[in-house]
């Protein structure tokens, strides 16, 4: 199973950005996913997760300004962030506990694309 996460950039603080993360390769079934960040000199965090049936969570820090969802369908999760703000900066990570076919589930983790918020 790969991830490839996309959609990061550099927007002003205030912005909005978009993050996919594609899930490939031979899948037999995913169950939650999530994103995660990780900014200079700091630990990797949970920013929101999903499960297979769409029920979301999200870290106090961006309720209300981010959304996460998926399309099971593509084996896609999404990213919907706005308002961002300068300490959103960091390096997001898409994370999916997943089973490849005849395999049983195990944790998956994408490469990772930079979001830079400007103040």
């Amino acid at each position: 199973v790969q991830l490839q996460a996309s959609g990061g950039g550099l927007v002003q603080a205030g912005g909005s950005l978009r993050l996919s993360c594609a899930a490939s390769g031979s899948i037999f079934s995913i169950h939650a996913m999530g994103w995660y960040r990780q900014a200079p000199g700091k630990q990797r965090e949970l920013v929101a997760t999903i499960t297979s049936a769409g029920r979301p969570n999200y870290a106090d820090s961006v309720k209300g300004r981010f959304t996460i969802a998926r399309d099971n369908a593509k084996n896609t999760m999404y990213l919907q962030m706005n308002s961002l703000k300068p300490e959103d900066t960091a390096v997001y990570y898409c994370n999916a506990d997943a089973a490849p076919y005849g395999l049983g589930y195990y944790d998956f983790w994408g490469q990772g694309t930079q979001v830079t918020v400007s103040s």
